[in-house]
């Protein structure tokens, strides 16, 4: 080989410099608010849930989409970068797998035990009256039925009963099976070497927004269609922003036209189809220049706070504190569900990511989106 060739060669070999005042230069993993991003998203979600669950509803449709959807999109935005992050750090399957089963189903599981075993029988207690027949074989039918990601049952015999929203004891979890597509998706494209490509995100970005556009301004209404393209957007548009994330300048200014773009694109039927991109740059570059010690959590309670955000909030509302009124019942569910999602975290996510494979640079944690 010439001098001339090994020299392009090592060129080419060489680490990659991110551009001065660029996202790759500006992010921190030591030092970021991307923890404290999610769990103020997942403070919102329960805010959010507090109006259908104590029989309320935002009228002015603009702030009832973000209220509904902003927490929701921040989250999968977050996640697209971090995890096509973890892939091309450790692009091995297995390990990937691990980590993301890891993270999700422990937690997931306990949770199902919990609303079987102790909520369900607890929002009877409360009400004063017996299990319904079946009760106890319905319990269980929740946890067998529900535990592949995919929520196939709602209620248990029937309960909770005597709430605004009857019949549902967690209306969140079933998102978490979308995020878990989301990282395959993620896993295909690194198995195959497209996550560096230049043309396989942004494709699948444009096929994204083509779902979004024929789910919501269209004729066409497919469960699968719908919902996939409506996480998949943001999670791409992350994704996307981690690709070119040396060259994407961080300004201020930039970040106020992302956030005016946001909040404007509130008026159309589906806000996602113009603000994913937006959106993501918002939150991915807020959590970056946000370096003070402070914000840099590293206890992520973000996923406990979803999870059992909601059914907490059905044992509330069925002891009768729905009548408290969204803020004050909105107080009480954060308050008792940071409990159980500091409990989650201490006695069940965090030993059981001890047996993920470290990182070769810390990190945030690895994120679960939630969804309202």
């Amino acid at each position: 080989m010439t001098a001339p060739a090994r020299d392009a060669s090592a060129r080419s070999s060489a680490p990659r410099r991110a551009r001065a005042g660029t996202l790759g230069a500006v992010l921190d993993p030591r030092r970021n608010a991307y923890n404290l991003i999610r769990l103020v998203m997942a403070a919102f979600v329960v805010v959010w849930h507090s109006f259908p669950l104590t029989g309320h509803d935002i009228g002015l449709e603009p702030v009832r989409q973000l209220a509904s959807r902003l927490p929701v999109d921040v989250f999968f935005a977050i996640s697209g970068y971090l995890i096509a992050m973890s892939w091309s750090r450790t692009p091995s399957v297995v390990a990937f797998l691990r980590a993301r089963v890891l993270r999700i189903f422990p937690a997931f599981w306990v949770c199902l035990v919990l609303t079987a075993g102790v909520f369900a029988p607890v929002a009877l207690l409360l009400r004063g009256v017996p299990a319904p027949d079946g009760f106890v074989g319905d319990a269980v039918s929740y946890v067998v039925r529900n535990a592949a990601l995919r929520v196939w049952q709602f209620d248990i015999a029937g309960t909770p009963l005597g709430t605004p929203l009857e019949g549902a004891w967690n209306g969140s979890l079933w998102t978490l099976g979308w995020e878990f597509t989301c990282y395959l998706g993620v896993l295909v494209l690194g198995v195959l070497g497209l996550l560096r490509s230049r043309w396989a995100l942004p494709v699948a970005y444009v096929a994204c927004t083509a779902g979004v556009l024929a789910s919501s301004y269209g004729d066409v209404h497919n469960w699968y269609l719908t919902n996939g393209s409506r996480f998949g957007i943001v999670f791409v548009a992350g994704a996307i922003i981690w690709r070119w994330r040396d060259s994407l300048p961080v300004r201020g200014w930039l970040l106020a036209v992302a956030a005016l773009v946001v909040a404007v694109s509130s008026t159309l039927p589906d806000y996602g189809v113009v603000a994913a991109l937006p959106l993501a740059y918002l939150a991915l570059a807020a959590g970056a220049l946000l370096k003070q010690p402070a914000l840099s959590i590293r206890t992520d309670i973000s996923y406990g706070t979803y999870i059992y955000g909601f059914p907490l909030q059905q044992l509330l509302a069925t002891a009768g504190l729905a009548s408290l009124g969204v803020p004050l019942f909105a107080l009480l569910s954060l308050a008792i569900t940071f409990a159980a999602a500091a409990a989650s975290w201490h006695l069940v996510e965090k030993p059981t990511m001890k047996f993920k494979r470290r990182r070769p640079v810390p990190g945030p944690t690895d994120p679960v989106s939630t969804v309202a």
